[in-house]
Parts: C-alpha cells; structure tokens; sequence
C-alpha cells in the first residue's frame, strides 16, 4: 500500500498545513508550477517527490523535473503532465500516450480546477489536484490525498486549505 499526496500549482506558495495532511503519506507528488526550488527542497526533505515542471517553472525546477512523467506505483501505471488536460478536453498528444503506456491513472495541474474524473473510454483515472498555492483565480487551495494499493486507487481525499488571498 502506497499513501500518496498530490498537489499542483503552488506558484512559490508552500502551506505549512500540507505537511500535516500529508504526514502519513508515503510520496508526494507535485504536478507542476512549484514556483521555485527551495519548495521543492522542502517537500523533499519531508517524503520522498515525483513531479513534473510546470510553464511558469524556471530551468531551477525544468533542470530536475521532467514536463512529462511515466512510473508505475504498486499496478498502477500512472502518467503526470502539468498542461495534460482531462477527459474529452484532453492536451494534444495526451491521449496517444495514455494508450501507448497503459496509464490508468493520468495526473494533470494548470487549471487550478480540482477535478476527479473516470474515462471509460481510456479505462483511465483523472486527477488534477487544483491549487495549493496562492497566485490565481481559486476561492479555495485544494490537494488530494489517496491510496495505491496493488491495483486500486482508493480512499481518494479532498483536502481545503485556506482561502488564497
């Protein structure tokens, strides 16, 4: 069993609230626009990280992040991408590489929407944390917590942080 934590946009923002959700967590993972090393860093130190840079992303981040990543965790093949898109509305190449690596579970930011969506069509699992920085239109900072236990995705959290302004 792996215990996940999952957010995306924190544009140079780290809440310290988020080592708390995410204490027993297993991993982190970010899905773009971490805004600056030094919150990478931190989550580092805190769990081991898995992320992907994001557009406004400087070469500090674009130097140790990749713009698209594959891994498998437990069963579960799973695919990051900061501007990814989600179900019908996917980003152009998206969908070819969900087919061709047999991801069921595809991880995108940029939105700062929280969305947690199916495609039936893909067999897929979508998850696009929002945002848990403070830069943005969002009324409310959003992550995800969630298990990976062999082949499921369960136990999927919503966590609210504060208002961003």
């Amino acid at each position: 069993m792996t215990r996940i934590g999952l957010l995306s946009d924190t544009h140079h923002f780290l809440d310290d609230a988020l080592f708390e959700h995410f204490r027993n967590c297993d991993e982190i993972w970010h899905a773009g626009d971490f805004g600056q090393a030094a919150l990478a860093d931190a989550l580092a130190a805190f769990r081991p990280l898995r992320g992907v840079y994001g557009n406004i992303d400087g070469q500090d981040i674009r130097s140790r992040f990749p713009e698209s990543l594959h891994f498998t965790c437990e069963k579960v093949r799973v695919f990051i991408k900061h501007i990814g898109g989600y179900p019908k509305r996917y980003a152009p190449g998206v969908k070819d590489e969900i087919r061709i690596h047999g991801t069921r579970l595809f991880i995108s930011g940029h939105s700062h929407i929280l969305k947690v969506m199916y495609d039936a069509e893909l067999n897929c699992l979508h998850m696009n944390p929002g945002a848990a920085g403070k830069q943005g239109w969002q009324k409310v900072r959003t992550a995800i917590r969630f298990v990976i236990e062999d082949a499921d995705i369960r136990d999927c959290e919503v966590i609210e942080l504060s208002s961003p302004k």
